[in-house]
């Protein structure tokens, strides 16, 4: 159906998952839990292979197909992390990771849908390779294996599991929907982020949690914890989708703006138009190139944007989500997993530099 995707980026997730627990454990008293979660993750990810291996030749190439093309595996990481402060990593633990994880690639087969995205973790998406219909179908089958995964670990994650992907589908409905009439299109959008992409996130570390046998007061302090820090890995994301870098990003720049998708930064610049002739005069342009994202001055509009003070106001916004996000730790005991997960939300926000 299309070309496999090359065995060496089939590694590059590993790689980019240890680069990133190098960042969030640095010291060497805290190197026994790096290597607590480095071979947990490596489990599974063996573990997401052999669930989306399908007997099914078509749904065996394409349901695997965004997985073999990396990611940081930032939600059974959490998942993971969340387990030393129990545990560790049981059997339980993984079920959940790679359950979350797999209901995340589902998600974005999906997502590339809706914002006709061309380009996902630096290759063509599902939908531009096979269309729509089977992009959408790959998702499904996905969800469907994320829930038989998670209904082998009881009652209590299916409810998680099935709460979770009601705030998903909200999310994105509301999203698509837009806000009602008087409705604040900021705070509109923060609740977005919330269900979009905070409740899974939250959900990763709960399920941790949970499933290591950790201390239950510890459930609620990484779940505020997941959905704070879910919001402002968000919010980074907003900033760069104006980055110019596209081999970082792995998509062009404006490619959210393009799909229609209302980033902080364009929100922010709306409430400044209403004032501000230059701001008024940037938006004019950047909404001409939305409408027509094949106009000549659509890449100028969006370096415009990326070089105005709403791109930096937004960034302080991501900055205080995750000063949020960490605030929620205190009930934790100092150690090792607290100061992971600090450092976590510290490397959240930096992706930006």
């Amino acid at each position: 159906m299309t070309p496999a995707v090359p065995i060496a980026r089939r590694s590059k997730s590993l790689s980019s998952q240890i680069g990133l627990t190098e960042r969030i454990f640095a010291s060497r008293e805290d190197r026994a839990t790096a290597v607590a979660v480095e071979r947990g993750l490596e489990q599974v990810e063996e573990g997401l292979l052999a669930e989306l291996a399908f007997a099914d030749s078509v749904a065996d190439v394409t349901s695997r197909y965004l997985l073999a093309a990396g990611g940081k595996r930032v939600r059974p990481m959490l998942t993971l992390l969340a387990a030393q402060l129990g545990e560790g990593t049981t059997p339980g633990v993984l079920i959940a990771a790679e359950a979350v994880e797999i209901t995340h690639l589902a998600s974005l087969y999906h997502d590339d849908v809706m914002d006709e995205a061309e380009k996902r973790r630096g290759v063509p998406s599902a939908q531009a390779v096979w269309g729509n219909s089977v992009a959408i179908l790959t998702g499904d089958l996905l969800f469907a294996r994320a829930s038989t995964l998670i209904a082998s670990l009881g009652e209590r994650a299916i409810r998680i599991q099935a709460s979770t992907f009601e705030r998903l589908v909200l999310g994105q409905l509301h999203e698509t929907v837009g806000p009602q009439p008087g409705e604040d299109e900021v705070e509109h959008y923060l609740r977005v982020l919330s269900d979009k992409t905070g409740s899974l996130i939250a959900s990763a570390a709960r399920l941790g949690v949970i499933f290591s046998g950790a201390p239950e007061q510890y459930e609620e302090a990484v779940l505020l914890f997941g959905e704070r820090i879910g919001v402002a890995f968000q919010l980074v994301d907003d900033v760069l989708d104006l980055s110019p870098k596209a081999e970082e990003t792995g998509k062009v720049a404006g490619t959210d703006l393009r799909a229609g998708v209302p980033t902080l930064p364009l929100l922010y610049l709306r409430r400044r138009a209403v004032d501000d002739a230059d701001a008024a005069a940037l938006l004019a342009r950047v909404e001409a190139g939305i409408a027509d994202p094949d106009a000549p001055d659509f890449a100028t509009a969006v370096e415009a944007l990326r070089e105005h003070e709403v791109t930096a106001v937004t960034l302080a916004e991501a900055r205080k989500w995750a000063r949020d996000a960490v605030d929620a730790l205190a009930v934790l005991p100092d150690g090792t997993v607290r100061k992971a997960l600090t450092r976590f939300a510290d490397v959240m926000v930096e992706r930006s530099s």
